[in-house]
């Protein structure tokens, strides 16, 4: 009897032990992804949001005048209503993003993927949009006329320029 309730106590430790071992294995190789944030109608003038992972985050009505999101991954954020006036966009990547009725004057968006976005009312007068890919974007007619006339480059991740992505003339 002894030599079975010995077994049996080594047994559970030993258990107890692996279950220690693969709890902290799990915890120090979990990557966490990216988080969803929420910055709907803040005011965020001058902010930095450089090089940030913000995927499906939400800027709705954000104030986000002369803030810098370059180099950032933007895919599916939204920015429906928000005010990007000067900001940096260089570099971000802006995939099925919402930009319907954003102010984009004068705008850096150099390089700058905004391929299937939404763009139904954005504002772009004055924007830099040099090698930026606009594949499948929705604009008005009046605002691709405008973008076409200072459209030029190649963008470096697509491949594309940036007057055929927006079918100028």
């Amino acid at each position: 009897m002894n030599s079975r309730l010995s077994d049996r106590i080594w047994a559970s430790i030993l258990s107890l032990l692996l279950l220690a071992l693969f709890s902290v294995t799990a915890t120090f190789n979990y990557a966490p992804t990216a988080l969803a944030l929420e910055y709907n109608k803040e005011i965020l003038i001058d902010a930095d949001f450089s090089e940030r992972d913000l995927t499906d985050s939400s800027f709705t009505k954000a104030n986000l005048r002369q803030s810098n999101f370059s180099n950032s991954n933007l895919r599916g954020v939204s920015f429906f209503a928000a005010n990007l006036e000067s900001a940096n966009l260089q570099g971000t990547d802006l995939t099925n993003a919402t930009l319907d009725s954003a102010r984009l004057i004068k705008a850096n968006l150099t390089n700058a993927v905004l391929e299937g976005a939404f763009a139904a009312n954005a504002k772009f007068d004055g924007a830099i949009i040099d090698g930026a890919d606009f594949t499948d974007v929705l604009l008005r007619p009046d605002e691709q006329k405008k973008l076409c006339k200072v459209a030029k480059g190649t963008n470096p991740t697509t491949g594309r320029e940036t007057r055929d992505t927006l079918f100028c003339p």
